[in-house]
């Protein structure tokens, strides 16, 4: 064999080598790709996204075409390899060519491709989508027999391509994608998804006025009294009651008030006209269902109630947003009248502010998913009412008892929960 000849054979085999690497790279880029990142690129115009969308609607067929193009290429590369190796070699040149070949091609048409492949995929996979489309049309019958033949085979072995996992994410798996965005999302902003994520674990119940903290109307009071806490009031909906709130009237809007104080006479009978009917929830409704409820009703304001019937205390719409966008006040710690930060790092925290309030304006955690309020988790972890200030460890936090009345804890002192040094070894 002449000069030429050898030469010529070296540049099929370099261009083979080229093939399967092509080959290689093309597989592991269009595995790589991003199937959401790739739909919106799809969604927007981008037609190499489209191709490569398109191909990978059969996986099946696109695998198949990649194969058998990188097998025949291989294969035929190794053929031109020993046909040099022995004009060059002699009968040794069969073995030479065999690991010189094996190192190249792992090399430069193995690792290096996909490697390259799997760090930009896009890069990789949608200019070869322009190519792997019409290869897979001319090369289709050959395809199609093949992935029958193994159709047939994961049949017998009980597998059927329908039991492939679908590209659909669960709740947790999207909240892990979200936690994991880095900095494509701001942090307030992956804070707002993850808690409308959490919104059906959330019930009424976590998030509720308390009913010995609800400001209302009572109609046993006279009517001054009632005038002037309608002249007073921060709160834009007040409910109205008879004696005990468990014996609700309506809800009053502050709005529809105004003109009713420009009387000169005014009386129980005339407010209770401008009240609106009470809107009643169960404590057990998840957030989720509650906000898409108030919406159907267009309401703003639910009493929450018991299994019995009782109030519980009331819920608003604001209370729910909160839970997703966080508090509206700009420092919660500072104007929040349950906690209040002492100098030495301590907070004096009131017996009946919610755990969850605690844990959202101090970051701590404690258990949420037992008593309500800072009383309830302190008697819970004493098993039994104090009868005297003492000092316990809940999650870690140093809660000393400050005050007790009608068996009830009133206030408590929270440490922090230390954080554990590590040791230095030398």
């Amino acid at each position: 064999m002449n000069e030429t000849s050898l030469t010529a054979l070296f540049i099929l085999l370099v261009g083979l080598i080229m093939l399967s690497g092509f080959f290689s790279s093309s597989e592991t880029g269009m595995m790589s790709l991003n199937r959401y990142r790739l739909k919106h690129l799809a969604k927007t115009g981008h037609r190499g996204a489209r191709r490569a969308e398109k191909l990978l609607q059969r996986t099946d067929q696109l695998i198949g075409v990649i194969l058998i193009g990188n097998n025949f290429v291989n294969i035929f590369a190794s053929s031109i390899a020993t046909v040099i190796a022995i004009k060059i070699w002699g009968d040794a040149g069969i073995a030479i060519a065999t690991i010189l070949l094996t190192v190249v091609i792992l090399i430069f048409a193995e690792v290096t491709p996909k490697t390259l492949a799997a760090l930009f995929p896009e890069k990789i996979a949608f200019p070869a989508s322009y190519i792997l489309g019409p290869l897979l049309k001319i090369l289709y019958p050959i395809v199609w027999a093949v992935n029958l033949l193994t159709g047939g085979i994961l049949k017998l072995l009980g597998i059927s391509p329908e039991d492939a996992a679908t590209d659909h994410l669960s709740r947790e798996e999207l909240r892990t994608l979200v936690n994991e965005a880095g900095a494509l999302i701001p942090a307030k902003h992956k804070d707002m998804l993850v808690s409308i994520l959490d919104l059906e674990k959330v019930t009424v119940n976590d998030i509720m006025v308390p009913r010995n903290e609800v400001v209302g109307i009572d109609l046993e009071d006279d009517t001054d009294t009632i005038l002037r806490q309608l002249r007073s009031s921060q709160h834009t909906r007040l409910p109205v009651f008879s004696g005990d709130i468990n014996e609700i009237k309506g809800i009053l809007h502050l709005r529809s008030v105004s003109k009713l104080l420009l009387h000169e006479e005014v009386n129980k009978a005339m407010i209770m006209q401008l009240c609106q009917e009470p809107y009643f929830v169960p404590e057990s409704t998840p957030l989720n269902t509650q906000l898409i409820n108030f919406q159907k009703g267009k309401r703003r304001f639910g009493v929450v109630v018991d299994e019995y019937g009782d109030v519980l205390g009331v819920a608003t719409l604001e209370d729910i947003l909160e839970e997703i966008v966080g508090e509206f006040t700009t420092d919660y710690a500072a104007t929040s009248p349950d906690i209040i930060p002492q100098d030495d790092g301590t907070f004096i925290i009131d017996g009946t502010a919610a755990v969850r309030t605690i844990n959202k304006t101090l970051g701590w955690k404690l258990p949420i998913d037992g008593p309500k309020t800072l009383n309830g988790l302190i008697t819970e972890t004493l098993e039994n009412i104090p009868d005297t200030n003492v000092c316990l460890k809940v999650e870690g936090h140093c809660v000393e008892v400050l005050q007790i009345k009608d068996n009830v804890v009133k206030a408590a002192i929270v440490h922090p929960r230390k954080r554990r040094k590590r040791s230095v070894t030398k």
